[in-house]
């Protein structure tokens, strides 16, 4: 696309209007980070440096939505109150004038006390003899990572509160990732993998590589708190430990299935029997962009040079290869292009960027489906490519895609 500002246009004449735009939506899809106003907020409040009305129209989206979590069950950042909390820290960073003072605050106490609870939940878990850590307490979209991220970023303006939530989240990932035992703290018996995996689910269970619901996430949350100057007792080891475990399963490219067995776990590491299945491996959430990334997170927070070579030949790998042969789906961040071409701008992969952001640009443009999501949908895509062509400032705070814990 020679104009990204066509993209933007779309973005913002689809989602301008939050009543409107809801409208289309179930009251439970309205209220997340992935495809309702959060999300929809964060964006208009991102692009809200060049058109202070965007600023206002951003305050809307966040007012609309929270009614409809009246009553949501508590979750990670994209879905319930958590997704509100997360897109008013991220979001409020790039308006002209922040909201209140009190919705920040309410925003991160809450995130804070559903780091706390999810931290209490492993302890007692680990207390009854309960092996492993369920996706809902470690990963990025209903776990810790997510979680912790986003309050890495409220601590830089609010008070203890949200050192407190960063503290159980960190120490809770850096105990599962180094307590010792047979299988790694983050392998679950298949019966506990309720959200779906990409390919067949072994019987004997498995550990999960991506940064949507693998080791990926955590030891990327890890590594930018270790380079923040928060960490807690082990946390280095952790980071360590998770990137080497991450190599150590990594096939030719190098390159990572979306998970490990739990049977192959309890022999000598032999990526030669792991065959390259489908399953999104070349998107943010469960391939080599997302965990490229982390590694590059974690030669950053060990002065690794090896480390970082090692991760940013796998992007050589993809960037060499035709984005139309990619394992991915759509314009998206989540499953499509635009995660692999975040994931490039900020590991600084020139090539790889630019060859993500023609396939997102011209997948924006033939896109069938309008939905104006944060993660799946046209709104993360289109910050995505206004991000890779310099439209988009710098905020004091965190930028738009730290939800995404690319940065």
């Amino acid at each position: 696309m020679a104009d990204p500002t066509v993209a933007i246009e779309q973005a913002i004449r689809a989602t301008i209007d939050p009543t409107q735009y809801a409208a289309h939506l179930s009251r439970s899809v309205a209220g997340t980070l992935n495809d309702g106003l959060p999300g929809t907020a964060l964006l208009l409040a991102t692009l809200s440096t060049t058109d202070h009305t965007l600023a206002r129209a951003a305050e809307r989206h966040w007012e609309a939505a929270a009614p409809l979590l009246t009553n949501s069950p508590p979750d990670g950042i994209y879905r319930g109150p958590g997704a509100l909390a997360a897109s008013l820290i991220i979001g409020s960073a790039y308006l002209p004038s922040t909201p209140t003072r009190r919705a920040l605050d309410h925003a991160t106490a809450w995130l804070a006390a559903r780091a706390q609870g999810l931290a209490r939940h492993q302890q007692r878990r680990r207390a009854a003899g309960h092996l492993g850590t369920p996706w809902g307490v470690y990963d990025v979209i209903k776990g810790l990572a997510g979680i912790g991220r986003i309050l890495l970023t409220a601590i830089r303006t609010r008070d203890s509160v949200a050192q407190q939530g960063l503290d159980a989240a960190l120490t809770t990932l850096t105990d599962m990732i180094n307590t010792p035992a047979d299988l790694p703290g983050w392998w679950l018996p298949a019966e506990e993998h309720v959200l779906p995996v990409p390919g067949t689910l072994p019987a004997s269970g498995a550990a999960t590589t991506g940064m949507a619901h693998g080791i990926a996430g955590p030891l990327a949350l890890l590594s930018l708190a270790t380079r923040a100057g928060h960490t807690v007792p082990g946390q280095r080891t952790a980071i360590r430990s998770a990137a080497a475990w991450l190599l150590r399963w990594s096939t030719p490219g190098p390159a990572w299935p979306p998970n490990i067995s739990g049977e192959a776990l309890r022999n000598v590491p032999n990526t030669a029997g792991l065959a390259p299945s489908p399953g999104r491996r070349d998107a943010w959430c469960y391939g080599t962009p997302g965990i490229a990334t982390a590694l590059i997170h974690a030669a950053r927070a060990l002065d690794d040079d090896e480390l970082h070579h090692t991760a940013h030949a796998a992007m050589d790998v993809l960037a060499r290869r035709s984005a139309d042969s990619w394992d991915s789906t759509g314009p998206g961040l989540c499953h499509g292009s635009a995660g692999v071409l975040q994931a490039a701008h900020r590991t600084g992969h020139a090539e790889l960027a630019r060859h993500a952001a023609l396939r997102t640009a011209r997948l924006l443009l033939a896109a069938e489906s309008r939905t104006a999501g944060y993660l799946t949908g046209t709104a993360g895509a289109t910050l995505a490519l206004a991000d890779h062509h310099g439209l988009l400032p710098a905020p004091p705070g965190a930028a738009w895609d730290a939800p995404l814990v690319l940065q």
